[in-house]
């Protein structure tokens, strides 16, 4: 396997958006977009196995990571305008596209507003909206109040984790592995800029994808948690039923279902993504 360290393509309203390549060049490419409060870090799990079968093009999205951090509020369009620009700048026309999470209303938005560059599309623990829009002015207020991000970070962690995986004296988590995984987590949550999750919470308040999915017509597998708080299985179930022949799977997971779920996951995108037309 070949592979590039990261890297940077600056778009076209001046924010560095940060990358990575893995993988042979002569593999056909899987696009990755994250969740909010990670880096393209959060699918370092998968990239042996996936690497296998394709080039893996991992990005920071603004306001995360290595990318820049803008102050305001983001869009949807944006965030979807910055991936697209990535692929320009890459020279790449058509990629899988795999989004978890926020990751996965970008990669909604990819296949509903630029079709042409996106062959088969794997939906995460997302939806296609999250409203009322109102339930996001107090904690984005709050947060860009707060002295830094550690409340901010445990409450993520609640949200993406079980139990079992946050508890240090959990005696089935033996090798402690699981607590680890959570604590690397952690760490990118506190060095992450509070503008850039605030920013990114505003992209999710203003955009609604309950009609415009219908819209998509990528090969489409949804996958989502069966104990998603976040991200229901309901609203999984609503995004399948709205893409015409999508297919559903709920994993039993909560919100970083490749993380706490990784081998079900893969063998979901695998089967999906290397499946004959």
């Amino acid at each position: 396997m070949t592979s590039q360290t990261r890297t940077a393509v600056t778009t076209g309203d001046g924010v560095r958006i940060a990358y990575r390549l893995d993988g042979d060049e002569g593999k056909p490419v899987l696009l990755l977009s994250n969740s909010i409060g990670t880096d393209l870090h959060m699918w370092d799990g998968q990239v042996p196995a996936l690497a296998e079968h394709f080039r893996l093009l991992r990005y920071d999205a603004r306001g995360h990571g290595a990318s820049d951090v803008p102050s305001g509020p983001y869009s949807l369009d944006r965030l979807g305008r910055d991936a697209v620009e990535l692929l320009d700048a890459l020279g790449l026309q058509r990629v899988h596209v795999l989004g978890l999470s926020l990751g996965g209303i970008v990669a909604q938005w990819l296949a509903i507003h630029v079709p042409e560059r996106v062959d088969r599309l794997v939906l995460s623990n997302t939806a296609a909206h999250l409203g009322p829009a109102n339930r996001w002015d107090r904690p984005i207020a709050e947060l860009l109040e707060a002295p830094d991000m550690q409340a901010a970070a445990d409450t993520f962690l609640r949200n993406w984790f079980p139990a079992a995986m946050l508890d240090e004296s959990n005696e089935s988590n033996e090798s402690n592995e699981g607590n680890e995984v959570v604590e690397g987590f952690r760490r990118t949550l506190l060095a992450t800029q509070r503008e850039g999750v605030a920013g990114s919470w505003a992209a999710i308040r203003d955009s609604d994808l309950r009609r415009t999915a219908a819209l998509i017509a990528s090969p489409t597998l949804v996958i989502a948690g069966e104990h998603d708080t976040v991200t229901s299985a309901a609203h999984g179930e609503e995004v399948a039923a709205a893409i015409p022949g999508a297919r559903f799977t709920v994993l039993p997971a909560v919100h970083l279902a490749n993380v706490e779920r990784p081998a079900e996951f893969l063998d979901a995108v695998l089967t999906f993504l290397r499946e004959r037309p």
